[in-house]
């Protein structure tokens, strides 16, 4: 199985479970909580684990409490954490999250104080030792920096981003991934209400790149170097309990069998067939 590098983000998940989400000003009791890690890179670096691969996190934590349970997480995932950048002050990243008990959604207030990793970091990463980084897009001028200095060195080292949020600049980075991976709310954000003609106007600005976007319950899309337009169902469980990190477990599919020289269209497939089991459960455990 491949060796496998993941720059990103690690958060501390406090997750409320409650009946409906609360109207504003609305008091209501949550039926259970739940504290997890969480954070893109880390939630995709856990199922990669299950699924075999030997995963490092290139992060940032706060040299406080919350950070020993994030530590202790990826441990118990068999993740490698040596990279890991320790700001002397500051909170690790907390999400707080209304998770609806009736629908399985997710709502999120998020608060942050905590310096991002630097591209100074990453430059003393020995790359050879891997065969697969994955950033998200995130922290754009240094994740540029990073992503150059991939290429520059290790033009045939496979890469790829994920592309959750609208971030600004963030099609600075589109270049140099060979795997771009589209949300939902990324392609809703630029005006396209379907996925396939924002992959087709992406395949014209960047053909050396296969591009995935997971579309929830209506399923995923994709389209190859070659330009083939390809779609797989959703793969829906029989209750939706839990789509909180969904995306990530789809991410992790893809980078999955890519690397494993599967077609796209397998990839997409088996990406949605494991997203929708992830639907179906509590976290990210035992998916594999």
């Amino acid at each position: 199985m491949a060796k496998i590098l993941a720059v990103g983000n690690a958060t501390l998940d406090i997750i409320n479970i409650v009946e409906h989400y609360p109207k504003e000003d609305e008091e209501i009791r949550a039926k259970s909580q739940q504290i997890r890690r969480g954070g893109n890179a880390g939630n995709t670096l856990a199922v990669l684990s299950q699924l075999g691969h030997q995963c490092t996190w290139a992060g940032t934590l706060a040299d406080e409490p919350d950070a020993r349970l994030i530590l202790d997480d990826f441990h118990r995932h068999k993740i490698n954490t040596s990279l890991v950048f320790t700001a002397p002050q500051g909170k690790v990243p907390t999400s707080y999250v209304s998770l609806n008990h009736q629908t399985g959604s997710r709502t999120i207030v998020h608060y942050r104080d905590l310096p991002e990793y630097d591209f100074s970091n990453f430059q003393t990463i020995q790359l050879s030792d891997f065969d697969w980084v994955h950033f998200e897009g995130r922290n754009i001028g240094q994740t540029r920096q990073m992503m150059n200095h991939l290429k520059q060195h290790y033009p045939n080292l496979p890469c790829s981003l994920e592309v959750e949020k609208p971030r600004a600049d963030i099609e600075l980075l589109f270049d140099f991934a060979d795997l771009l991976s589209f949300s939902r709310v990324y392609v809703n954000h630029l005006g396209f209400d379907q996925a396939e003609p924002f992959l087709r106007k992406q395949h014209d600005c960047t053909p050396h790149a296969n591009l995935t976007c997971g579309w929830g319950k209506d399923g995923a899309y994709a389209m190859s170097r070659n330009g083939s337009f390809l779609y797989s169902p959703a793969f829906v469980p029989a209750r939706t309990i839990d789509t909180l990190g969904a995306g990530d477990v789809f991410t992790a599919g893809i980078i999955h069998q890519l690397g494993q020289n599967s077609s796209l269209t397998v990839a997409l497939n088996e990406a949605a067939n494991l997203a929708g089991k992830k639907c179906g459960q509590y976290g990210l455990d035992n998916l594999c």
